[in-house]
């Protein structure tokens, strides 16, 4: 195929530019959702490469575009990153980061901004090959740490001209194509008591023995799913866990009246929302159905340009057919790259395609640099090879697509 050789030569004259376009956005800390600094190095580089479009949107994510042919496809990159708890744990610069046998050791440079740069040449070399002629095809680079799917939804859902046919997420697959994860539904249980002073604590109702037995029920249900009780055969197992707890109370020397517990309820395909919810209501005795309450969790924080889209903290799995035109032109855009066939696969955690694929119902599929399980992590990392070769695939993805549909 003509179009993979010269895909790889163009790749390969920009490779420095792509590895330092890397460094240089992981150098920029984008912790809590402040991605507009980055954004803008972002942008600065799509100018240089001569994009039709660089801008944010209310929300503050980045949004590039080439073309305005009828087909539409977004490239998803999410820029921020978690925190980096007490620098001084690090080893080098969390920021600076540091490349070791290929490899680059910095906060985001898996997870993910290490889609990025690929994405940005990738898709302006296509553009010169003349490989997006019939596409619309936009750069994304938005938030996603804190909620995972708000900025798509607020992307698609403030610009009514924006109606993708096809998304590819960047989010670390080692390089294979990934079509799908679980879900999950965020929840807060709520037991509420009487206060009373400690030394008086029998006058009182404590809210916290009441949520004692609950949340040994709750790691009793993760167990049976650990054990084989409900998953999914490509997705895996469910699961459940308690993350955070909140109590109120007077003082030390009194009874708390109030004792919140928070879950992250990890859900499959064949694990209905309303379901879920009364699954979890069950763990509850009946004598205390009135006195302990389970709500699903709402997201409505500002973003750092101060914008507000208010959401459920609800985020469905989804699974893409393997069979699907876009699932097949990425395993195809593989082999004619790199000569391997390689495995369809899904993430452990969750991306944007809940939005995208799980509340949309848009065909998505995954490629990324990098290896998953470092995320979040000290030594979190991608090999600069997989960062540059992504950019091939980006590239060539449309073309092979094209064929298809």
């Amino acid at each position: 195929m003509d179009e993979v050789k010269a895909i790889q030569q163009r790749v390969q004259e920009h490779r420095d530019e792509i590895i330092q376009f890397m460094r240089d956005i992981c150098a920029i800390p984008s912790m809590e959702s402040q991605i507009g600094p980055v954004g803008e190095r972002i942008q600065a580089e799509m100018r240089k490469l001569g994009w039709d479009e660089a801008r944010f949107d209310k929300m503050g994510n980045t949004i590039g575009r080439i073309g305005d042919g009828p087909k539409v496809i977004v490239y998803d990159s999410h820029i921020d990153t978690v925190g980096v708890g007490d620098p001084s744990e690090w080893e080098w610069d969390p920021f600076v980061g540091k490349v070791e046998d290929g490899v680059l050791y910095a906060r985001g440079a898996c997870d993910e901004k290490g889609s990025t740069p690929g994405m940005v040449y990738g898709l302006a070399i296509a553009r010169d090959l003349g490989l997006l002629d019939g596409y619309t095809v936009y750069y994304f680079g938005n938030m996603e740490e804190w909620c995972d799917g708000i900025a798509p939804n607020a992307f698609v859902e403030a610009d009514p001209k924006v109606r993708p046919d096809f998304v590819v997420i960047g989010e670390p697959t080692k390089m294979q194509v990934y079509r799908g994860h679980k879900g999950r539904i965020e929840l807060k249980i709520t037991a509420s008591g009487r206060s009373a002073h400690a030394a008086s604590h029998y006058l009182g109702d404590n809210a916290v023995y009441k949520m004692a037995g609950v949340i040994m029920a709750i790691r009793d249900l993760d167990r049976r799913f650990r054990f084989g009780m409900g998953g999914h055969p490509l997705q895996g197992m469910s699961s459940i866990a308690v993350t955070d707890v909140s109590v109120r109370t007077a003082s030390l020397n009194a009874v708390p009246d109030q004792f919140t517990i928070f879950l992250d309820r990890r859900i499959t395909l064949n694990e209905p929302h309303d379901e879920v919810i009364a699954q979890v209501r069950g763990l509850i005795p009946d004598y205390l159905q009135h006195e302990i309450l389970v709500e699903e969790l709402f997201y409505d924080e500002p973003s750092y340009t101060g914008f507000v889209f208010p959401v459920s903290k609800y985020y469905p799995a989804w699974l893409l057919d393997d069979n699907h035109p876009l699932a097949q032109a990425g395993l195809e855009a593989i082999e004619a790259l790199w000569g391997e066939a390689r495995p369809l696969g899904a993430w452990d955690f969750s991306t944007n395609g809940t939005y995208w694929a799980g509340k949309a119902g848009i065909p998505s599929i995954g490629l990324g640099p990098g290896d998953e399980k470092t995320a979040h992590m000290r030594h979190e990392n991608v090999p600069l090879d997989e960062v540059v070769r992504a950019a091939e695939f980006y590239a060539l993805l449309p073309k092979i697509l094209k064929d298809k549909i």
